[in-house]
């Protein structure tokens, strides 16, 4: 067996990784006091139509992202994804764990350990909240493996008739994970951000492709 990557410090994962996408590595880690838990959520229908939301307030205000937020004292990850989802976009889904994330922002004290999960269907009415706007999105063929499966059955728009996925809207780091998030391969990363929330430097790993 090929000898494990060396994660970044705050990542913690045992199982086998290959390494995606690197970059700034003549930038050290960002260092850290203290660490906050976080969820954040994607329904997926068919491995290419994706639900995301507009943040309308707060941090990341402007910017598309998958719907999530703190793990409340007392919750497991699991528990406030599912909280969070429902909260945000007033649906519930089957979320299982797809990722994990660990971003350290140069204005926020605290590191960011998000807890990625990840649905292929939903039930509820799809609702804007005070928080997050909802709208479907078609990944583009650049966030799509080869030979992309269509998974279930989706009756709702043909994601040819959807806008492609705002990269230019979100955060920097998006582009390189949500294609692991499409392969349905379970991945790491790490992203620092500087004070002026350019992504420094970033590591990207994911379990190795199904034979």
């Amino acid at each position: 067996m090929a000898d494990q990557p060396q994660l970044p410090p705050g990542l913690k994962y045992d199982g086998p990784l290959v390494v995606e996408r690197t970059g700034n590595d003549e930038y050290e880690w960002n260092a850290y006091d203290k660490v906050k838990e976080y969820t954040n959520a994607f329904v997926i229908l068919n491995d290419r139509k994706v639900l995301l939301g507009l943040k309308k307030r707060g941090f990341g205000m402007g910017l598309w992202n998958g719907f999530g937020g703190k793990v409340d004292p007392g919750e497991t990850p699991a528990q406030a994804a599912v909280r969070e989802l429902e909260e945000e976009a007033g649906i519930t889904a089957p979320l299982r764990p797809c990722g994990n994330l660990f971003f350290t922002i140069g204005t926020v004290e605290a590191a960011f350990n998000v807890h990625i999960f990840r649905a292929d269907e939903y039930s509820g009415t799809i609702t804007e909240t005070d928080e997050m706007r909802p709208e479907w999105f078609s990944a583009q063929k650049e966030l799509l493996p080869p030979g992309n499966p269509l998974t279930t059955i989706d009756h709702g728009e043909s994601p040819d008739a959807l806008p492609r996925i705002p990269l230019e809207k979100m955060w920097a780091d998006d582009e390189f994970w949500m294609p692991l998030l499409f392969a349905r391969r379970y991945f790491v990363g790490r992203a620092d951000f500087g004070t002026d929330d350019k992504m420094r430097r970033y590591w990207f790993a994911a379990a190795p492709e199904a034979s």
